[in-house]
């Protein structure tokens, strides 16, 4: 099989295209013929041997990087029911990287789901993924009708699914990205405003429009974030899950009493006390793109081009969630 191994730290070049052995499922396990693969940010951290502010433990090399993978079961180990071969499944590997290759195996009794005939191998991976965090950010801070919402990420993969859900349940939304090009692709989404965060006056902009909102669903931090929390009204709620700028939106106790919100991080401990955990919301997140109600933003890369789509999430230039096609 052809697999994408990162054999030392480093640059987006030093993600390299090998020629593996076939895997064998072990016991309890499925082999997935890969047709997509996820790629994340924490992705590009690791393969940097950086560590990052959460202090990810680094993965011994070499390596084959990804945690996301979608196909068809065309393997089984012992103790599998037969029923499983043949069937279109998207999986979470779990800790255990190997997404970015024709071929991966994971545990029947872990996060692997039948994928519907009418959801595409790249929006399974979407679901499983980017999805499935966003749920996690909705069913712990849910948006409402008398919300004013600001998603400064719009365009990524989280962000375009968090407007979907806000338009959704009757909120005022103001989608917020980098760009020219990205803020364009946010006109699909009948936002109520669409701003570039890196146009000068941009949250002057949205204070203009809505007196502040209620909501920011922060995934970029930094400057940014930092500007999209002066915009919350009292009673106002900073609910942040990711920061791809690099660092988390920065505060303290005398900016939440002097603005009157409140302020937390939606990842972690409280997302897996949800009803069924991670598991759980990835089977939910993936039942809304089945259903129709979200519709993911994907940009496609063939396998080969990995380190592309890395350059491409660490510059800032991709678009919703990256995957990797293996045909």
């Amino acid at each position: 099989m052809r697999a994408i191994r990162l054999h030392e730290f480093g640059g987006p070049d030093r993600l390299v295209l090998d020629d593996l052995p076939d895997l064998t499922p072990a016991p309890g396990q499925v082999r997935i013929a890969v047709r997509a693969a996820g790629v994340h940010l924490v992705d590009t951290v690791l393969r940097r041997g950086d560590p990052g502010p959460v202090s990810l433990p680094l993965p011994e090399l070499p390596m084959v990087p990804g945690r996301e993978v979608a196909g068809v079961v065309d393997a089984l180990g012992d103790g599998v029911d037969p029923a499983w071969l043949g069937r279109r499944v998207v999986a979470h590997l779990g800790p255990v990287p190997g997404g970015y290759a024709e071929q991966a195996v994971t545990a029947v009794d872990g996060q692997l789901f039948v994928v519907p005939e009418q959801v595409g191998w790249s929006d399974a991976v979407a679901a499983v993924g980017t999805g499935r965090t966003a749920l996690g950010v909705l069913e712990l801070e849910p948006p409402s009708a008398r919300d004013v919402v600001l998603v400064p990420s719009a365009a990524g993969g989280m962000g375009w699914l968090l407007v979907q859900a806000a338009r959704a349940a009757g909120a005022t939304v103001v989608a917020a990205a980098g760009g020219a090009e990205k803020t364009a692709r946010l006109a699909e989404l009948g936002a109520d405003l669409v701003v570039d965060y890196t146009a000068a006056g941009w949250d002057d902009r949205v204070r203009g429009a809505t007196g502040g909102v209620t909501v920011v669903y922060d995934g970029v931090g930094g400057a940014v974030g930092r500007c999209a929390l002066e915009l919350l009204r009292p009673g106002g709620r900073l609910v942040m899950f990711g920061y791809s700028a690099g660092a988390p939106t920065r505060f303290d106790t005398g900016d939440v009493v002097r603005l009157g919100i409140t302020a937390g991080w939606s990842l972690g401990p409280r997302m897996t006390a949800l009803p069924g955990g991670i598991p759980g919301l990835a089977g939910r997140s993936l039942d809304r793109v089945a259903a129709g109600r979200w519709r993911p933003l994907v940009t496609d890369h063939p396998l080969a081009e990995a380190a592309r789509a890395h350059a491409d999430l660490e510059q800032r230039r991709a678009l919703g969630k990256v995957v990797l096609r293996t045909a």
